[in-house]
């Protein structure tokens, strides 16, 4: 795996997160409202110490239904507390009792009739709330570095998460594209590494040059909030306005068949960036799965960002962020932080 390289400068700190599940909280913020009719029940639920392919087996067998009748919009940790929506397909048929399902591993918040089922990706966001404990560093330096990160963003890395339990996922992938046989969930997983490492590296390459957050010619733009993507066009002083204000974000390569789309400086970097044994037979083997190149933001922006101290060597901060995006590429960018369930 490639290494992160810090934006805003050495660690200012050294700390544990989640030496509890409460210390890591994610709940998600909406795209939409319930329809209030239909054939599917939307739920929020709570869960603690269960991933959400498990909740999502409680809940199938709670309802009598098969796995592929619960939709669902996105992943939560299992060491972390976590609210997120469900569907759960019910035609012709009453809702089962809430109550009938709760456990200290998993509530249902609110139940409300829906007219679709939840498709992954269907939500505005994530909102964190997370505890840093046993910190060794200077109270002054943390918040500093804590307001460069509201004031400038983040690389908007993929996260460890993302490369496996053990890390060895690339790994796993470039066997995979020599011959290895996996199954088909496995395939997909192996892909999505694949594809984040070469985006790593490139962002990685950015953020060495100081140009993570900087709008180069040749550049390729996604618009703030959407998947939008144009450019490359002449650089101006619009566009410089733009990108300084968060309106639109420098992207890099999420690799797949096609040329890449940015042009003079920046095609120079991510070509020169992705170079290597490995970094080709990634690009090959993504091509041969039928991957099509897209692009993803550089910047990471972690809004509403508030914090306070609840000891002298514990912090609480919280923050919202798009989804997709990983709360340790904030996390990064204070320090050295141990992870206590990893």
């Amino acid at each position: 795996m490639t290494e992160l390289l810090r934006a805003h400068g050495e660690s200012v700190l050294s700390a544990r997160t989640r030496i509890a599940p409460e210390d890591f909280r994610v709940d998600e913020i909406d795209a939409f409202e319930a329809s209030g009719a239909g054939e599917h029940l939307l739920l929020t639920i709570e869960k603690r110490g269960l991933t959400t392919a498990e909740a999502v087996r409680r809940i199938a067998a709670w309802a009598g239904v098969p796995e592929s009748a619960i939709g669902h919009a996105g992943l939560k940790d299992r060491h972390a507390v976590t609210r997120q929506r469900l569907s759960v397909w019910l035609p012709g048929r009453e809702d089962p009792d809430p109550s009938t399902l709760g456990s200290e591993a998993l509530r249902v918040i609110e139940a409300h009739r829906h007219s679709r089922k939840l498709p992954r990706g269907a939500l505005a966001g994530n909102r964190f709330r997370l505890v840093l404990r046993e910190i060794v560093g200077d109270r002054a330096a943390v918040e500093e570095r804590l307001g460069a990160i509201a004031a400038r963003g983040v690389p908007n890395y993929f996260g460890e998460q993302r490369f496996g339990r053990f890390g060895d996922n690339v790994a796993q992938a470039l066997a995979m594209f020599a011959g290895r046989r996996v199954k088909r969930e496995e395939r997909s997983m192996l892909l999505s590494a694949a594809r984040s490492e070469l985006f790593n590296r490139v962002l990685a390459q950015r953020v060495r040059d100081g140009n993570w957050n900087a709008a180069l010619e040749g550049d390729v733009f996604m618009l703030a909030g959407s998947h939008s993507v144009f450019g490359p066009e002449p650089l101006d002083d619009r566009i410089r306005e733009r990108v300084a204000t968060f309106d639109i974000d420098p992207t890099g390569p999420m690799w797949g068949r096609g040329a890449l789309r940015t042009s003079e400086a920046v095609l120079a970097l991510e070509t020169e960036a992705l170079v290597g044994d490995d970094a080709q037979a990634l690009r090959d083997g993504l091509e041969r799965a039928a991957m099509k190149q897209e692009r993803r933001a550089l910047r990471l922006r972690a809004t509403n960002l508030q914090w306070q101290w609840l000891h002298d060597d514990a912090l609480e901060f919280a923050f919202e962020l798009p989804p997709g995006s990983y709360a340790t590429s904030v996390l990064a960018e204070l320090g050295d932080i141990t992870d206590a369930m990893r």
